[in-house]
């Protein structure tokens, strides 16, 4: 390699000082979840006080990977981490939710422990729901990093700053995209390869919104693409599998065609 070259990556190197590790977030994802859920532990506890200072080591973990992230921003990473382990109580709560809506959507599973150890959609929701929180206490990058690791797990894509309801439910789920500025009601179902995206539009748009939304009580079978910031699909609906949505659709309405 030319010496310029070399120098200019490099220089690179150093401009990335304050860039968290990939493996180190996606560890500390990974560690959340086998603290959260025992399916997904590698080791076990021999009494309270002993999970305590693993939950303790937790904290430290993601304060860590927070203060490299924040420490030359307006943003206190102390205040953050505090906030995001406040709201993980209530985070579990919604997982809870999640776990028992893909249950009884999935007449194949054959009890809840089965969809925390083995359903990939149970896994990226998780990722979101825990992403999300870090989303709206001004945090970026790191909240894409742990909805890329499931995403990279899974092949389920999840923009942590989509906003999503409670049971929701994802079956097989793989190709699965939702965007970033997707809003999904409660009790909604996908299957795979559904993608709800944006219609092309410039930078410059890019705090508008730009996805669907999909309303409560909502199925969307394999393969349906729903795009658009305006396109609004009504509460019970059923949108079939491979159609093609650019436009709002009334409540109670059954796609089945490409529109």
């Amino acid at each position: 390699m030319e010496d310029s070259f070399t120098e200019q990556i490099f220089n690179s190197h150093n401009d990335c000082v304050e860039c968290p590790s990939k493996e180190e977030v996606s560890s500390f994802y990974k560690d959340l979840m086998g603290t959260l859920f025992p399916e997904y532990a590698t080791r076990s506890y021999d009494s309270l006080d002993q999970f305590n200072l693993h939950v303790l080591k937790l904290r430290e973990e993601l304060y860590k990977i927070l203060y490299v992230q924040l420490r030359h921003s307006d943003i206190d990473a102390q205040k953050v981490n505090k906030a995001f382990f406040d709201a993980i109580p209530a985070v579990y709560q919604k997982l809870k939710q999640d776990i028992n809506a893909i249950y009884e959507g999935d007449p194949a599973a054959i009890s809840t422990e089965e969809v925390v150890r083995s359903y990939p959609g149970f896994y990226a929701i998780a990722a979101y729901r825990i992403a999300h929180v870090l989303t709206k206490l001004g945090v970026d990058i790191i909240p894409r990093m742990f909805t890329e690791h499931a995403h990279s797990v899974t092949g389920i894509d999840i923009h942590p700053g989509a906003t999503i309801g409670n049971y929701f439910c994802i079956d097989h789920g793989t190709g699965i995209v939702i965007g970033e500025t997707t809003v999904i009601g409660n009790h909604v179902k996908i299957y795979q390869g559904v993608t709800l995206g944006a219609l092309s539009v410039k930078k410059e748009d890019a705090k508008t919104k730009r996805h669907p939304t999909i309303e409560d009580h909502v199925i969307i079978y394999s393969g349906a693409t729903i795009l658009g910031g305006k396109t609004i699909i009504g509460e019970k609906s059923i949108i079939g599998g491979n159609v093609w949505i650019t436009e709002s659709v009334a409540p109670g309405s059954k796609i089945n065609y490409k529109t």
